[in-house]
């Protein structure tokens, strides 16, 4: 094999590794629509409470989709009385259940309609979103350029890649490979505007991180190996939270795909984000709230 086939391989390994190591039902799960709407979860009939006004859209991460990447985090959040939805997004043509490949401003898009879709069942006014990795990064997009400052209060990003990764180092080796980063953005964008440098993060970053009117927080871990250095989520502006998992707990030893799977202390510090006005200190004794 050719080296550069071998760097393109790893690349996706590492992106695979992320997002889709483990849930082993996933593709029943995914392919039963009625599994989520049954535990009030793409519940299109749920009203928004006054304690929690405002309808919670979940954003998978790279080869994630919108059942996988949240069989934790959203019974968590319904249990707690939160209207809860969550989308697909960035297919490619005859890839099944693994998304988030496609240009993501084009996902961007279809976050922005399917917010409108949301907004439009539950009757609320704005929308809170909660992230994970590409998807805790691409609404800043649609924040930004395409109207969402409006429809969203808050965004939560849990390992995101606001300035891109480097993949430990790996993305450093494309251009010693002539063709290698043409065939990494026609074979899937999605992957190829998440390298830090890229022109959709040239342009997402450009003019500052943040949009005025929607509270902003990052929870990254510092064992991440997909997003690095993990410091590149943090973001910088007014109305932002900037959160190392282990600094709330230092037993934590979640990485990228377990801080946003399982880990019930992020899943703790979401929802102080969602409702600041309610929240508890978040610490190691939160994986048993």
């Amino acid at each position: 094999m050719l080296p550069w086939k071998r760097l393109l391989r790893s690349v996706s390994a590492l992106l695979l590794v992320a997002a889709v190591a483990t849930v082993p039902a996933a593709t029943a799960a995914h392919a039963e629509s009625t599994a989520t709407t049954s535990s009030g979860w793409n519940d299109y009939n749920c009203k928004p409470s006054a304690a929690h006004p405002r309808p919670v859209v979940l954003v998978h991460g790279t080869l994630g989709n919108s059942v996988d990447n949240w069989l934790g985090l959203a019974p968590y959040l319904t249990h707690r009385g939160y209207c809860v939805f969550s989308l697909d997004y960035g297919q490619l043509p005859g890839v099944p259940l693994f998304y988030g490949l496609g240009p993501i401003d084009k996902s961007a898009e279809q976050l922005n309609a399917f917010v409108d879709k949301v907004l439009a069942a539950t009757g609320a006014a704005e929308a809170d979103l909660v992230g994970h990795s590409q998807g805790g990064m691409m609404p800043r997009y649609y924040l930004k350029f395409l109207g969402g400052a409006a429809e969203v209060n808050a965004l939560v990003g849990i390992a995101p890649d606001n300035h891109g990764t480097t993949l430990s180092g790996l993305t450093n080796l494309l251009p010693y490979f002539p063709g290698a980063q043409d065939l990494l953005t026609t074979a899937t964008p999605g992957l190829a505007d998440q390298i830090a440098g890229s022109p959709f993060l040239t342009k997402l970053n450009q003019g500052g991180d943040t949009v005025p009117g929607v509270r902003s927080t990052v929870i990254a871990t510092k064992y991440d190996e997909v997003v690095t250095p993990y410091s590149s989520g943090w973001l910088q502006g007014s109305n932002v939270r900037n959160v190392l998992l282990q600094d709330l707990c230092p037993l934590d030893l979640s990485e990228h795909l377990a801080i946003a799977l399982f880990d019930r202390i992020t899943f703790h510090e979401v929802a102080n984000a969602l409702d600041p006005a309610r929240a508890t200190p978040t610490t190691c004794a939160s994986v048993f709230s």
